[in-house]
């Protein structure tokens, strides 16, 4: 099987300069736990919702918030973006991306094409999301 039969095509993208109190209201209204950081349409970075929430305070959301928790979304993307890309080409097999997400460590792979443009995203909850599959039509086969 390949990346690209099993990656998320619609992906969200932010911008470097973008504030984190943006990217904290596209992480709490969607169900992405990456975004891709560009510009120009050129992959530059990652950012995780691990990220973003080791960069703000954790009473953010809350009612003990103050003045100080709520300056922490001042930050950009820029500041705590991941920098070093570990991606795949979209033709590669999965078991490459596993390979990858142990040996690298990663939670997601940004998916390449032969012209080296971004086409989409590979995270472990996609394979594990087919794996469920496969295993729940292993069960309806018996």
């Amino acid at each position: 099987m390949k990346v690209h039969e099993l990656m998320t095509k619609r992906v969200v993208t932010v911008e470097m300069d973008d504030r984190l109190d943006v990217v904290y209201e596209i992480f709490r209204k969607s169900n992405f736990h990456h975004l891709l950081v560009v510009a120009d349409k050129k992959l530059l970075g990652v950012l995780t919702d691990k990220d973003l929430f080791r960069a703000i305070s954790p009473r953010i959301g809350t009612n003990m918030q103050n003045e100080h928790d709520l300056a922490s979304l001042n930050k950009r993307v820029h500041q705590i973006m991941s920098r070093q890309l570990i991606t795949i080409n979209q033709d590669q097999g999965v078991i490459e991306a596993i390979k990858l997400f142990n040996a690298k460590n990663v939670s997601c792979l940004p998916v390449l094409n032969n012209e080296q443009e971004w086409v989409g995203i590979l995270s472990w909850r996609d394979i594990l999301k087919h794996i469920e599959l496969l295993k729940g039509q292993a069960v309806v086969k018996k």
